[in-house]
């Protein structure tokens, strides 16, 4: 029951709040050839959660591309400043990743799917201009904790546009 009336106060208070924005990544799509998508609402002018969404459109033979075909990644960020336009942040965030890695090494065969979570942190900065526009850069890095045939680490990487509302 606890648990119930917190979920409903963190939903409640982001609603009341009502500091949302919408996001793509464009470096993604412009350099490696992939879509991610951010949500984030914001709990008070110092925190925010949200969550994002990576596809990768890259074939799988591409020399540079991100190891995940799919990754679901929440996340939590503070923010250490409170100008209106610019904000440092700090960020935690759990990805939820699966992919593809090639069974032998150099072999161009890959078919062993694995699907794993990581754990990881990031810092960034963010401008919002006063019309809604938003800016986002923003680097870090996580580790997967459960899979053995997954990549150690996963990136978090981006420089996001997007709409506040």
């Amino acid at each position: 029951m606890k648990k119930l009336v917190l979920l409903f106060t963190l939903f409640t208070g982001s609603l009341s709040y009502a500091q949302q924005e919408i996001k793509l990544d464009i470096a993604d799509a412009l350099v490696i050839r992939s879509l991610e998508f951010s949500y984030e609402s914001y709990l008070t002018d110092e925190s925010s959660f949200g969550i994002s969404a990576l596809f990768n459109l890259a074939k799988q033979s591409t020399n540079f591309r991100y190891n995940e075909n799919m990754m679901i990644t929440p996340f939590y960020r503070h923010y250490f400043t409170t100008d209106k336009q610019w904000n440092f942040f700090g960020e935690g965030f759990l990805g939820i990743n699966s992919g593809k890695n090639e069974t032998v090494e150099d072999s161009g065969n890959y078919d062993e799917k694995y699907t794993d979570g990581a754990l990881g942190v990031a810092v960034g900065t963010k401008y919002v201009a006063s019309g809604g526009l938003v800016i986002d850069l923003y680097g870090g890095v996580g580790r997967n904790l459960f899979g053995s045939n997954s990549p150690v680490l996963v990136p978090r990487v981006g420089f996001n546009i997007g709409w506040r509302f």
